[in-house]
């Protein structure tokens, strides 16, 4: 039997699939600028003040310093509706392309050495980028952020034995307090600190391990950057401009007492929205201390968990291929199918039919992501569809079990199937459609070789 022949083909700079990273960088250079912005006009005080602004339903109700400067700032300063709507979208699309970025790196190898320190950082930064979303989303004060207030305070209770005391240095002695919007605005600004220097670290790696050789050359690379900076900053430009975002005179300002109906938080924290609200209501009494595991599981035990799995995930795949000997002088995995040709070196990504595992690894865990981040609509799935919202939660509740597990093997099984159609393929060549006759009266299709193209490459 032949040996499969990998069909590859050189990644160049501008390939789309490269460009995840440089739309994150520059969905993050203009949250910095609108950012920056931003901090000149609005004042994170919980003192309370009689709105007195342009937008009459509001007027004469006491508010918060912070819900009265965002409102001076999105109703009276001039484009500075625009800048809150930029900046809004430029956080949404930052973690997208984040995610965007991870997957692209864990279904293709690219997380392997040199580059282990890459992919930490991107996994830093999607916690980070998350926190950083709740944490701004908070400060205007307005009803939608009381109600992720609300959410927080569980959660901080739900934490054993330090939950009381972190819940005293968050709010102080009364919720929501006059603490809390100072300490998250604090929080703000030194998340994204940390965020920029990530950023920082991971384009010096890049630069350090440089790319591969069959990428564009340096001059297309500097025409490619500006060019995908225009790209994104003008796509955020438009959405901020064309579609409105978390309009908080709508809201009003933030009562304990009260929650905006129909509320959602932003994309990416839904599954654990999701997660929240299919999670039966159990409890933990050990000694004096009673664990709420309805808030604990969802909100902090199964963020922990992903998160410590994406970032050990490159380590544990190198000690499962050590015990295996199935390792390469860079410490990369061999995995099968390879040719003697395609001799693995720290440039060659994988592609993620020739990991089957690996793939349905990664289809099962967008698929529990995805239910539960539909799980938090189930109450528009029950009025949508005549449904009691107890039986859309009982579904959810053994979908977010099986869903996965269906996705792993079906996954799996067609990475399988790709594999031994490219094997008949290699054997017995491409088919073209044309049928001759031969001199002894047969008839046959023409078939052409499999072509050989070069090695997909790792590039930023």
């Amino acid at each position: 039997m032949r040996s499969l022949p990998a069909k590859r083909r050189s990644f160049q700079f501008s390939h789309w699939s490269f460009m995840f990273a440089e739309i994150a960088v520059w969905s993050f250079a203009v949250l910095a600028v609108t950012g920056a912005v931003l901090m000149v006009f609005y004042d994170p005080g919980m003192s309370q003040v009689t709105y007195d602004g342009s937008y009459g339903p509001l007027r004469g109700l006491l508010v918060s310093r912070a819900f009265d400067s965002t409102m001076h700032l999105s109703l009276e300063v001039r484009g500075g509706l625009l800048i809150r709507q930029v900046h809004h979208w430029a956080a949404l699309v930052f973690v997208a392309a984040v995610v965007a970025q991870l997957l692209r790196m864990f279904l293709t190898g690219a997380f392997r050495r040199p580059r282990t320190g890459q992919w930490l950082i991107w996994v830093t930064l999607l916690a980070l980028g998350m926190a950083a979303g709740e944490t701004g989303n908070a400060l205007p004060d307005d009803l939608l952020s009381g109600g992720s207030l609300w959410l927080m305070k569980s959660v901080v209770q739900s934490v054993p034995v330090v939950g009381t005391w972190a819940l005293s240095l968050l709010f102080g002695p009364d919720f929501p307090g006059d603490r809390v919007i100072p300490v998250m605005y604090g929080g703000h600004l030194l998340v994204a600190v940390v965020m920029a220097a990530l950023l920082v670290a991971r384009e010096l790696l890049v630069r350090r391990h440089g790319h591969s050789r069959f990428v564009a050359s340096l001059p297309a690379r500097r025409s490619a950057r500006p060019m995908m900076a225009l790209a994104t900053i003008g796509m955020l430009i438009i959405l901020g401009f064309g579609f409105q975002i978390a309009p908080i005179w709508l809201y009003g300002p933030a009562t304990p007492t009260q929650i905006s109906a129909g509320s959602v938080p932003d994309w990416y924290m839904g599954f654990l929205d999701g997660a929240l609200r299919i999670m039966p209501g159990w409890e933990l009494t050990l000694g004096d201390y009673t664990l709420s595991l309805a808030v604990l599981v969802p909100t902090l035990v199964i963020p922990g968990v992903f998160f410590t799995a994406l970032a050990a995930y490159p380590a544990a795949e190198r000690l499962l291929a050590s015990r295996r000997g199935r390792r390469d002088a860079l410490g990369r995995p061999k995995p099968a199918g390879r040719t003697a040709r395609e001799t693995p070196g720290r440039d060659l990504l994988d592609r993620p039919r020739e990991t089957p595992v690996k793939t349905a690894v990664a289809v099962a865990g967008v698929t529990f992501y995805g239910l539960l981040w539909a799980a938090a609509a189930n109450d528009q799935f029950a009025h949508q569809f005549h449904l009691t919202v107890d039986a859309v939660t009982i579904f959810f509740r053994f979908a977010v079990v099986i869903g996965p597990a269906v996705a792993f093997v079906v996954t799996r099984w067609i990475c399988l199937g790709l594999q031994q159609a490219e094997r008949h393929e290699a054997e017995h060549g491409v088919e073209t459609g044309i049928i001759v006759r031969s001199a002894d009266g047969g008839f046959h299709e023409r078939l052409t070789p499999v072509r050989q193209e070069p090695a997909i490459t790792s590039g930023r």
